[in-house]
Parts: C-alpha cells; sequence; structure tokens
C-alpha cells in the first residue's frame, strides 16, 4: 500500500512539474517578444488584415507582442505617436502629412499601408432600390470631422460624380464615434459608417445601406502604419518584422473566404456574430478596399494630396520620400 501511495505522489509531482515547466516556457517565451503599442484610429472590421495578423499570431512569429490601444481620431493617433506615448499610430495618411506640414523636427513617417480605399458606407433612413449621390440633395448626412479621411472622401466622391454639395445638407459637427448614436437618435437622413456600426445599424432596422463611398472615391493610402521618424531609424529591424506580419495578414485575408477569416478574428469583435462578420469582410472585398500588399505607390499618395489641395487643407505636395518610408519587400 505505501509503496502504491508513493507512485501515486510520484506521479503528482510529475505532472506538477510538467504543468510549471509549460507555464515557465510560455512565461518566457513571451518575455522574449518586443512589446509594440499600437494606437488605432477605431476598431472596425474594415482593418481584418491587421487582426488576421494578431490572431493568427502573426507578430508573435516576428517576435513582437502587441498592445492595441483605441485612440479615436487621427489627430489623436498622431498625437500619440509624437508624444511617445505609442511605438506606431494606425490612423488616416492625412494626419502625417499635417504633421508634416507643422515643420516638426521628428515628424511621423508612414512605413506600411493597409487600406487602399474609404471603408464608409452610405446608411440610409429610407430604402433605395438604385441610389445614386443625387439622392441627398435636400437631405441632411453626418459625414464626421470636416479634414478627416471619412469625410474628405466623401466629398472626393461628391466632387468625382459632379454632385452640387451645396445642395446637400452635409452635417460635419458630430463626432466620428458618436454618428451612429446621433443617427438612431433621430439626427439626420443619412450617416456615414464603417463597419459593423452599418451592419448593426441594418440588424436593428434603423437604416440600409445603399453604397460604398469607397468605390465612389477612389484609391489612396487610406489608412497606413506610421512611427515617428527617430523611431523608424533607430529600430528599422522591428518595423520590418512589423511589416511583414501585416504582409501575411493581407494575403491570408485576400486568399481565404470570409466565413473562414471571420472565424479567425471574431475574438476582436466578441459583440457580433460570425455570419454578420462573414458578410462585412465580403462587403469591403467587393468594394476592393484592401491593398495587395503594404507599398504605399506614390501615385496613390499623390491621389490623396490632390484632394486635400483642392480642399485647402494644405497649400503644396509634400515630398513622398520625405513622408513615406516602405519596409516591404516581396
Amino acid at each position: 500500500m505505501k509503496k502504491k501511495i508513493l507512485i501515486f505522489i510520484s506521479i503528482i509531482v510529475v505532472i506538477g512539474l510538467i504543468i510549471l515547466g509549460i507555464f515557465c516556457f510560455k512565461k518566457d517565451n513571451k518575455s522574449n517578444l518586443t512589446k509594440i503599442r499600437l494606437a488605432e484610429v477605431t476598431h472596425s472590421s474594415f482593418y481584418t488584415p491587421l487582426y488576421v495578423a494578431i490572431e493568427k499570431g502573426y507578430f508573435k512569429d516576428e517576435g513582437l507582442d502587441i498592445e492595441l490601444i483605441l485612440t479615436p481620431g487621427a489627430d489623436k493617433v498622431s498625437a500619440a505617436v509624437l508624444s511617445n506615448d505609442v511605438e506606431i499610430g494606425f490612423a488616416g495618411a492625412e494626419s502625417a502629412i499635417y504633421v508634416y506640414e507643422q515643420q516638426e523636427k521628428d515628424y511621423l513617417q508612414i512605413f506600411s499601408g493597409l487600406t487602399k480605399r474609404d471603408g464608409q458606407f452610405i446608411v440610409s433612413r429610407k430604402k433605395y432600390d438604385n441610389f445614386t449621390l443625387e439622392d441627398l440633395y435636400g437631405k441632411e448626412i453626418l459625414v464626421g470631422r470636416s479634414s478627416g479621411m471619412p469625410a474628405l472622401n466623401f466629398l472626393n466622391a461628391i466632387k468625382n460624380a459632379n454632385i452640387d454639395l451645396k445642395k446637400i445638407d452635409a452635417n460635419y459637427s458630430v463626432e466620428f464615434s458618436a454618428l451612429s448614436g446621433t443617427f438612431i437618435g433621430g439626427t439626420g437622413d443619412f450617416v456615414n459608417l464603417f463597419e459593423p456600426n452599418a451592419t448593426l445599424l441594418e440588424d436593428q432596422g434603423y437604416g440600409y445601406v445603399v453604397a460604398s463611398v469607397g468605390k465612389l472615391s477612389g484609391e489612396v493610402p487610406y489608412t497606413a502604419f506610421y512611427a515617428r521618424k527617430s523611431y523608424i531609424e533607430n529600430n528599422s529591424a522591428i518595423i520590418e518584422k512589423f511589416t511583414k506580419a501585416i504582409a501575411k495578414g493581407i494575403a491570408y485575408t485576400l486568399e481565404t473566404d470570409e466565413a473562414t477569416v471571420a472565424t479567425d478574428i471574431i475574438n476582436q469583435f466578441p459583440d457580433t456574430s460570425i455570419e454578420d462578420l462573414a458578410s462585412m469582410i465580403t462587403r469591403y472585398k467587393e468594394a476592393d478596399c484592401w491593398l495587395e500588399n503594404p507599398y504605399i505607390y506614390e501615385e496613390l499618395f499623390t491621389n490623396l494630396e490632390d484632394f486635400l489641395i483642392d480642399f485647402d487643407l494644405i497649400d503644396d505636395y509634400v515630398p513622398f520620400n520625405d513622408l513615406v518610408k516602405n519596409f516591404y519587400h516581396d
């Protein structure tokens, strides 16, 4: 009997040591990762490739531990990067241009892209079978902050379609994060929303998605990753690893069916069903919103500057090679 007890105790001790060893290995393995604080302008399925890179472990494969920090507003993201509160910012490329225009010595450099079109959808209170932008005449539409990428791309879409903006009541007074709630509360006939908010409003019976702003506006480096110039110079290996993880996330998203991708990233959207999330991803694929890889081409950057100049937000083109330092390599 004593022999059996000793054998049992020995087994328990061995199992305990194994568990302790696994725990210590995981702890040591985690401690070997480089912590990167990443400020994201909003949390949306529009950024699916980023979440794929997180959930599929592509960042960890590159030795990086990503702390995702929601920082609503591109101006707030750029401020967080400039103040060293975070290492990397993820927002509209226009925010890096604005900082450069202010003659900041340690300005922001864009090193990787993710989206090439606006990710908003026009949501209407009324159902339209054949919606056109002329249906906005005489109506109020909530478009967000006047100098932000969402509003700028909407205005560019209006310009491309030769629509008279003076005939539209464009409301710029509502903060980006409050657009859904304000529309639900009864303000506006239309609102521009990213996913998952557009689908949520449809599901709740508050409106109907009638158009993609991105399709109407055209290709630009819509959302990109940037860091301070000095950080990139001193941490080029980290930036390259980060970009590799993003490239893997983009490739996987484009090559994999939507239901599988939705299952992969559902932890990022716990209040959304896999079916709805898959539908959102499909919507963004159909709108051709994601870059094929993180490389930012000068042509797309110039497209962005064209309408920043058209809308009197900058006076002239900024040097592409100053603002953009591509780290993607085939």
